[in-house]
């Protein structure tokens, strides 16, 4: 079987493996890949449901949902801060005037295999825009941005209903499809089903129905579960969806399965009893969900979603135009499963600094004072914030405390101060992954740890010396 190329799909052991993808190992003798700009976050304005992934050909490719509606777009870049270009994005699909598909267009995927491109996308009808089925486009041209593109059909599915969000990935030599739909006789929005793929737009058997939302925070105004997306790892799968209002009450929720389990028996997932994504006052960032998976430049696992910069909306949110893509760092825990942590917020991509050979010990926020040790991911993240635009000083700022950054007092006391007061400094790289934070006016001080506490030392002290990750 060829491979899926997906964007809800990223893994690091072979349980769902995307043959050929690129995405996990190099033939021998390849050189490592190259590290692009850092990108910034929002990575694309007014373009929700997010799909971006990198294949093979070196490219990131990213599609989604634009603010009118009305068309399918496809944007490629081979770096992610790229992708924020306009003029990256091709239109290759518009919706007819009238009739059918000729109503709201929605949440697009970009899909290789069988030797040819695919787009799944939702859409209604001319005469009833809400009428929203799932259909498939294809395009045997090896460019899909610039080649042509023709319609398959629609995904047929049990029930003529409200069918959307539809993804692909293969797991141990099997395309399976995962969507969101209502199905008849139950009183929800949407439920998530599963099914193996006997053809682009058909099933190959029933569908088992892996969720209904029944917890608060799947239910809030609507009874939602939608926008499915697979990260297998560490011996699991783990499957992402979206619930609740696409207002701040947006958010994400997680099924997981272990990997060697029959996946299409709905008792081997395992709900999360609370979201594991949701809005953030600290950030500014509202109503993140309707995720994807990608990796960066260096290999790393990035999530990829859409978010606001603001809480209140006037009138119906689908037709606020600013959920806007954004993307982070994916964590995990001891015990392999993925930690999210909040919406990073705007801005370059925060960073976590350990003491070099410290290995679960970072730099920590605890309230307005700073230290060393094993917090909550949020706590441990730190953006740097340019002083001068082209300049290489900086900020080192917590996220959930972004008026704050670090500052460096008296008697080589360290802590926490409004960035007016805050002390910038400068990253040396040092051979292989170790950096020194030295102070943009001292060139002969640094940051250091002293036990559990940050503190000033000489730049080529060994207690100067961090590991970023």
């Amino acid at each position: 079987m060829n491979a899926t190329l997906s964007r809800r799909l990223f893994l690091a052991g072979t349980a769902a493996l995307p043959l050929g993808s690129g995405l996990l190992h190099r033939p021998a003798g390849a050189s490592a890949p190259s590290v692009g700009p850092a990108p910034l976050n929002p990575l694309v304005r007014q373009r929700a449901d997010a799909q971006i992934f990198r294949h093979p050909d070196g490219n990131y490719y990213l599609t989604g949902s634009v603010p009118e509606y009305d068309r399918l777009i496809i944007r490629r870049s081979p770096t992610l801060a790229g992708l924020s270009a306009d003029s990256s994005e091709a239109v290759v699909w518009r919706r007819p005037a009238s009739g059918k598909l000729g109503g709201y267009i929605w949440a697009p995927e970009l899909h290789w295999f069988d030797g040819a491109w695919h787009i799944y996308f939702a859409a209604g009808d001319g005469d009833q825009p809400f009428h929203i089925r799932t259909y498939v486009l294809a395009c045997r041209d090896a460019d899909p941005l610039t080649g042509s593109w023709s319609m398959l059909g629609q995904l047929e599915t049990p029930w003529d209903s409200f069918t959307l969000d539809s993804t692909l990935f293969d797991h141990r030599g099997v395309r399976y499809i995962c969507w969101a739909q209502k199905e008849p006789g139950i009183e929800t929005n949407s439920n998530l089903y599963l099914a193996p793929l006997a053809t682009p737009t058909t099933l190959a058997r029933p569908p088992a129905r892996l969720t209904v939302p029944t917890l608060d925070w799947e239910t809030q105004r609507y009874k939602v579960a939608e926008a499915p997306a697979l990260l297998a790892r560490n011996g699991r799968l783990f499957l992402t969806y979206s619930a609740s209002a696409t207002d701040a009450r947006y958010c994400m929720g997680l099924l997981t399965a272990p990997d060697d389990a029959d996946i299409m028996d709905p008792a081997v997932w395992q709900k999360s009893p609370q979201p594991v994504f949701a809005s953030s006052t600290e950030t500014s960032v509202y109503g993140p969900g309707h995720n994807s998976f990608t990796v960066d430049e260096q290999g790393r696992d990035i999530l990829v979603y859409h978010g606001r910069d603001y809480r209140e909306i006037q009138g119906n949110p689908l037709f606020d135009p600013n959920r806007h893509t954004r993307i982070q760092r994916i964590y995990y825990r001891a015990d392999g499963t993925p930690d999210f942590g909040v919406p990073v917020g705007n801005g370059t991509l925060p960073e976590r600094f350990s003491p070099m050979g410290q290995t679960g010990r970072f730099l920590a926020r605890d309230g307005e004072n700073l230290g060393i040790g094993n917090p909550a991911l949020p706590n441990s993240q730190f953006r740097a914030v340019p002083v001068n635009v082209g300049a290489e000083s900086f900020l080192l700022s917590p996220i959930l405390r972004p008026d704050l950054a670090v500052m460096a007092g008296t008697g080589n006391k360290v802590t926490l101060a409004p960035r007016a007061r805050a002390t910038a400094v400068i990253r040396r790289q040092e051979a292989g992954d170790g950096v020194r934070l030295v102070l943009a006016g001292q060139p002969d001080r640094a940051l250091a740890i002293a036990g559990n506490r940050l503190t000033l030392a000489a730049p080529d002290a060994d207690a100067a010396r961090w590991q970023v990750d």
